[in-house]
């Protein structure tokens, strides 16, 4: 399992074998998205949980690695940060 999606499911308590929602949708989370993108070969200084979101496959096709999206991203996931999501 990749260090970023340990912080993800660390942070909010998940299981290995649990339901986790797409931030975006509901949908069964396949992902754990960086929303400011790590770069070629990974950058650390962005496995954070602030910057870390589970999103299902078609959100994270759509709107994972566009800056249209970004902020909409930035939005949902302080919802689910602050646990009002």
């Amino acid at each position: 399992m990749k260090n970023h999606t340990k912080i993800y499911i660390k942070h909010f308590g998940y299981g290995l074998e649990d339901f986790i929602p797409c931030e975006v949708c509901g949908q069964r989370a396949v992902d754990i998205h960086h929303i400011d993108c790590r770069g070629m070969g990974g950058n650390k200084k962005v496995d954070t949980i602030e910057n870390l979101m589970a999103l299902c496959r078609y959100c994270h096709v759509v709107m994972g690695d566009t800056k249209t999206h970004m902020e909409y991203l930035k939005h949902k996931h302080n919802i689910a940060l602050n646990g009002k999501g």
